[in-house]
């Protein structure tokens, strides 16, 4: 189990994709820091003008300034000096945005490994059952055999051989079902381990798990602490509270720092061979026709549709905490049962046989012995498997993988 369940984790895609996700988000991180750091930029110009008069044209703006000829390079540099707290907002967004990701690829890593133990579950499952069939065909060739021999010597009726060869064809019938259920299973869990060619796998059988506890509520407790996708929800709460914050902000002032430095090797008389300039500056809001103030209600309204998102998914993790608790405790039930089942089966059968052999019964209680047999094999070994498959739920849903 474990090598199958570290070998879907290693190869396959899902997991991959998510991952992928999960990095580019930390990129987004990287990008909105970028607006709290210097900005550093070169430039170069050059300009000729037809004489010394030469203005720009009239473009829109309010001014016509001398165009005056030069040729100059330099770097200027600005820096966010304030903001009133909108980019460390969405600088926190992103990151709970990123850690969402992180979350996003835990669950996707559960949810697979809860495919894989539930498909090697599935495959054991259709293993034992087949050799259970195998057996039942193994057995009731031999009494075919035996019953025909028997009819030769006139010690047994045809009806008997025809009994005998109907009961061998639905075993047969049975293996025919239980050999396409095992290659199924074969097929997806070959799948879930990433490969694209049919293959055969040993199977270790698994131990079973320790009894399950009568209470719900540990279980509970550790499934709100530990499920990524509650860890989700929670990140994508706080990214749309900063979010919230960040867009109040931009009914604040942006203040700036600007600075330039450089040289003009060839310019007019009337400029100096090098510059340098530094200043603030100071954006203040006055009025957007509105935007800002709804794009700051939209945001507050989303992190409270996110609060809710987060209470709703919280109630159904407890709700499936307990039914999964409710499944698996119904199962272990089941294995005791199942196994005084098959005992019961197996001395019934050896009476059935017994009193056939001696000619106190007919084939049919002989037939319907070796039926119920076959089916209380087939139901033990059903709810060993599926017992384990629900203890592999629980544990998902608890969030311990």
């Amino acid at each position: 189990m474990k090598e199958a369940r570290d070998l879907a984790l290693h190869q396959h895609p899902r997991i991959t994709a998510a991952e992928f996700k999960a990095l580019a988000a930390k990129q987004a991180v990287l990008q909105t820091r970028a607006a709290l750091l210097p900005s550093f930029s070169a430039n170069v110009v050059a300009v000729g003008a037809a004489d010394a008069n030469t203005r720009l044209t009239a473009g829109g703006g309010l001014n016509n300034p001398t165009v005056i000829e030069r040729a100059a390079g330099g770097i200027s540099v600005s820096q966010l000096i304030t903001d009133f707290g909108r980019t460390d907002n969405l600088l926190g967004g992103a990151k709970d945005k990123a850690r969402a990701e992180e979350a996003s690829t835990d669950t996707a890593r559960a949810q697979l490994l809860l495919a894989v133990s539930a498909t090697y579950f599935s495959a054991q499952q259709a293993q034992s059952v087949l050799r259970v069939v195998d057996q039942t065909v193994t057995n009731r060739q031999t009494l075919l055999d035996q019953v025909s021999a028997l009819a030769k010597n006139q010690l047994k009726s045809d009806l008997d051989v025809s009994f005998a060869r109907v009961s061998l064809e639905e075993a047969r019938l049975l293996q025919l079902r239980a050999r396409n259920d095992l290659d199924a299973s074969f097929t997806a869990l070959d799948t879930l381990l990433g490969g694209r060619e049919p293959r055969r796998y040993d199977l270790v059988e698994e131990v079973l798990p320790v009894d399950l506890p009568a209470d719900a509520s540990p279980l509970v407790a550790d499934a709100l602490r530990l499920r990524p996708e509650l860890e989700r929800f929670r990140a994508e709460r706080d990214a749309a509270m900063k979010q919230a914050r960040a867009d109040k902000a931009l009914h604040y002032p942006t203040l700036s720092a600007l600075a330039g430095i450089g040289v003009t090797p060839v310019h007019d008389t009337r400029l100096e061979d090098t510059y340098a300039s530094a200043g603030l500056v100071l954006s203040l809001p006055l009025f957007s026709g509105g935007r800002d103030t709804a794009r700051q209600k939209e945001a507050e309204l989303k992190a409270k549709a996110a609060e809710e998102s987060l209470k709703d998914e919280e109630n159904n993790v407890i709700r499936d905490v307990r039914l999964a608790l409710l499944r698996a405790q119904h199962a272990h039930e089941r294995l005791a049962l199942t196994a005084k089942l098959l005992a019961h089966a197996r001395t019934a059968n050896d009476l059935a046989v017994a009193r056939y052999k001696l000619g106190a019964s007919s084939i049919t209680e002989l037939n319907q012995a070796q039926l119920n047999l076959t089916t209380a094999e087939i139901a033990e070994a059903t709810a060993r498997y599926e017992y384990l498959v629900l203890r592999a739920a629980l544990e998902f849903q608890t969030g311990r993988r």
